[in-house]
C-alpha cells in the first residue's frame, strides 16, 4: 500500500523522535535499582569519605542506594578498570581523582586511556597541599627555603607516600620551577612519612591538608605555604607557594566518572544534583572540614579539567623521571 505522502513524512518523524523519547524516558526513570559507585581506594581515607558523602546526597535525592564500593590497588588502576569495562549504563559510576591524571603518564602501559574511556560527569572538590618542614628546619618562608636549598643543592630531602603520589609531583613541580635540587624519598603513604619529618630525618613534605592541620595545629611540623594559586579559607593565615613562585599550583581534586557511552541524559541529571549539593550547608561544611572548595560546573568543564590536568602532569613526570612501583 502507498501511503500519502502527508501521511509518510509524519510517520517519518515519528519515528526519528522516538530514540529521544527513548533517552528521555531513561533518564526520567533513573536510577530504577541501586548504583554502584567505585572508589579505587581503601575505606577510610579521604577519597572514600567524599564518595560516601556525596553518595548519601544522591541516594536521597534520587530514591536509590549509592553503594561504595572499595576497590583499591595500583594507585587507583584497579578500580578504574573494573568501571571502564562495565556497561554504561548509569549504575556503575567512579570516583575520579587526581591519581588518575599522574597515572596517564607514570604507567609505560595501562589497559585503558582515562581520558578516552571514562565519561566525565562532575566535580567534587579541590584540595590543596601544605608545604611542610621540620621544626628544626632553618628555613620558615617560600623564599627562604629556596634561597637555603640553593646554597645546599641534593642535601635536602623530600617526603611524599609513594611515586606518583600527590606530595611527590608538588615537590617535583617545586624543583622544576625553581631549579633548586632535591633527593625525593618515598613512603608508604604520607602518614609513614610524618614521624621522619617531625623528628628531622626528612626536611620537606607537601603533604595534602586534610591530613596536615592536627600536625600543624600541635606544632609538630612547620607549615610554610599551600599549594592552592590563593590562600586556603581552612588555613587564612598561611600565603600560598604561588605568593612567591607565580604559576605554582597543586590541588588534589575528586569527582564522578562513568563509562565512555553512558547517556548524556544520565549524566546531565547526575551532574545537575551533584552541582546542587554546593548550595546544601550540610554538605558545605563537610567540605569546609575536608578543606575542600567546590569543583562545580558541567561535564564538559569538567572533562576539561582533566584534560588540562593530565597534561600539566605528563610534563612532571617526564622531568622528574618517575616510574611507576
Amino acid at each position: 500500500m502507498k501511503l500519502p505522502r502527508r501521511q509518510f513524512l509524519h510517520l517519518a518523524a515519528a519515528a526519528a523522535a522516538l530514540p529521544a523519547v527513548s533517552r528521555i524516558a531513561c533518564a526520567q526513570a533513573y536510577p530504577s535499582r541501586p548504583v554502584r559507585l567505585v572508589v579505587p581506594f581503601p575505606a577510610g581515607g579521604p577519597a572514600d569519605l567524599t564518595a560516601r558523602l556525596f553518595g548519601q546526597w544522591l541516594s536521597e535525592r534520587l530514591g536509590q542506594p549509592f553503594i561504595i564500593e572499595n576497590r583499591p590497588g595500583a594507585a587507583s588502576n584497579i578500580g578504574t578498570e573494573a568501571v571502564v569495562n562495565a556497561a554504561p549504563d548509569g549504575y556503575t559510576l567512579l570516583l575520579a581523582v587526581t591519581s588518575q591524571a599522574i597515572n596517564a603518564t607514570l604507567y609505560e602501559k595501562l589497559n585503558y586511556n582515562f581520558i578516552r574511556d571514562i565519561a566525565p560527569v562532575a566535580g567534587i572538590m579541590r584540595v590543596p597541599h601544605v608545604m611542610e618542614v621540620s621544626p628544626s628546619f632553618p628555613a620558615k618562608t617560600v623564599p627562604e627555603f629556596i634561597a637555603h636549598a640553593k646554597a645546599n643543592p641534593g642535601k635536602i630531602n623530600f617526603a611524599s607516600g609513594g611515586n606518583g603520589s600527590g606530595a611527590h609531583v608538588s615537590g617535583e613541580l617545586f624543583k622544576m620551577m625553581t631549579g633548586v635540587t632535591m633527593v625525593h624519598v618515598p613512603y608508604r603513604g604520607e602518614a609513614n612519612a610524618v614521624p621522619d619529618l617531625i623528628a628531622g630525618q626528612v626536611h620537606v613534605i607537601f603533604a595534602i591538608l586534610s591530613g596536615s592541620r592536627a600536625n600543624i595545629q600541635s606544632g609538630k611540623v612547620r607549615a610554610i605555604a599551600v599549594t592552592s594559586a590563593q590562600r586556603s579559607p581552612a588555613l587564612p593565615n598561611l600565603p600560598a607557594v604561588a605568593d612567591f613562585l607565580p604559576g605554582y599550583e597543586v590541588t588534589s581534586w575528586q569527582g564522578i566518572g562513568a563509562p565512555k557511552d553512558t547517556p548524556r541524559e544520565i549524566v546531565e541529571r547526575l551532574n545537575k544534583e551533584l552541582n546542587a549539593a554546593f548550595a546544601d550547608p550540610k554538605i558545605k561544611e563537610r567540605l569546609a572540614f575536608l578543606g575542600g572548595t567546590p569543583l562545580a560546573g558541567s561535564p564538559a568543564d569538567f572533562g576539561k579539567h582533566i584534560a588540562d590536568e593530565t597534561e600539566k602532569w605528563r610534563k612532571v613526570v617526564k622531568f622528574s623521571g618517575a616510574k611507576a612501583n
